[in-house]
């Protein structure tokens, strides 16, 4: 008699699912199944520079806060450095890699605790300006979008960013930069990524 064979239904092609928590930050989801969480806070107490909270919202095109996005930043230390084994140099302590930090299910709000970076060599050597990396995927999102977050109190070097000036339009590179406040006396950059409208926070192709 031939053997019956099962198959596992596919998922939809279209979404993420709600899985990508569980996989990528299971404590925010509430599993305890690693021995280090892939924590919101990049910086520890030792680390150089000047410490800085960058938090915000991931808004659809209807206006709706987005409740189920996972956001992933690789930041640079104040000493243009990255945690990375192919890095120039050696990253000082508390500067951790790629961190990881799930919006609250109630508010969609997301947030990370790192020091300011300074600014990276790029292509060529050119200098960036200070800016974070930014990976997001949420239900609904098949492929993770790439983006940037730069910093409104850095107006010279964004000006001058190689990145930044192939944006055409001066409205879509302001999409890109976080506005700094003071909060209890520390800094707090907000940055909300919208995915429509006019004012689509600008993904890149990478």
């Amino acid at each position: 008699m031939p053997q019956r064979l099962t198959y596992l239904r596919e998922s939809a092609s279209q979404t993420a699912g709600p899985y990508v928590p569980i996989g990528l930050s299971p404590g925010a989801a509430g599993f305890d199944i690693c021995r280090q969480e892939p924590g919101h806070d990049i910086a520890g107490p030792n680390t150089m520079g000047q410490r800085i909270r960058i938090e915000g919202l991931m808004i659809d095109g209807m206006g709706s806060p987005v409740k189920d996005v996972l956001i992933a930043m690789w930041p640079a230390s104040a000493r243009d450095r990255y945690a990375h084994p192919d890095g120039a140099g050696e990253v000082e302590e508390g500067i951790r890699g790629r961190c990881r930090d799930i919006s609250d299910f109630e508010t969609g709000e997301w947030g990370f605790d790192t020091v300011a970076p300074g600014p990276v060599p790029g292509r060529h050597g050119r200098l960036m300006a200070p800016h974070l990396d930014v990976w997001i995927v949420a239900r609904g999102i098949k492929v993770g979008l790439n983006t940037r977050i730069h910093f409104d109190d850095e107006a010279s070097a964004n000006a001058a960013d190689p990145v930044i000036n192939r944006i055409e339009w001066e409205r879509r590179r302001a999409t890109l930069i976080a506005k700094r406040q003071d909060r209890d006396g520390a800094p707090v950059c907000r940055f909300d990524i919208r995915l429509h409208g006019d004012d689509e926070t600008v993904i890149f192709d990478i």
